[in-house]
């Protein structure tokens, strides 16, 4: 499992943190790639890619806000299994023609209903046109307050794969 940090995080930030805990309980590999100081998406891509093609087994991708968007870009150009995004920075705008589309593995979107950074429209339409699961929760951009029913998100998720 590989998880893509947001533009104003780290690589083990406190969701990644709980969320790489679920994964190796299941005896998952865990992977956080660094992004600090790479501003740029389709570098933040390029350095996603670059790692996952180090990696055996199946590529599950795990990314948050602009990690979100880096990790489904990363998904169309890989041999990703699933992706599991929280608050996925699509459709911005401006940028709405960057949101990755060639997507085609199980997808399941976390994102808080009172998010002021990236609409959550924006997920709700990307579900809709990509057949991905869907969670809204009663929360913000950040997800902070909801980490536990994200892992039990998580985890189901890959139960479920």
């Amino acid at each position: 499992m590989v998880f893509s940090h947001g533009k104003e995080s780290g690589p083990w930030g406190s969701k990644i943190t709980a969320m790489a805990a679920v994964a190796r309980n299941l005896n998952l590999t865990v992977e956080s790639v660094d992004y600090r100081g790479l501003d740029d998406p389709l570098r933040r891509v390029e350095k996603l890619l670059g790692v996952a093609r180090e990696l055996h087994g199946p590529l599950l991708l795990v990314g948050s806000s602009m990690g979100g968007h880096v990790a489904a870009a990363a998904a169309a150009r890989s041999k990703a299994a699933a992706l599991f995004l929280l608050a996925p920075a699509f459709y911005m705008r401006g940028l709405e023609q960057y949101t990755p589309q060639e997507v085609t593995v199980p997808t399941a979107i976390v994102h808080g209903w009172h998010d002021d950074v990236v609409p959550v429209e924006n997920s709700i339409r990307w579900a809709r046109e990509h057949g991905a699961t869907l969670h809204v929760l009663d929360s913000d951009h950040r997800l902070e307050d909801k980490i536990d029913a994200i892992c039990v998100l998580l985890g189901n998720f890959l139960a479920e794969l």
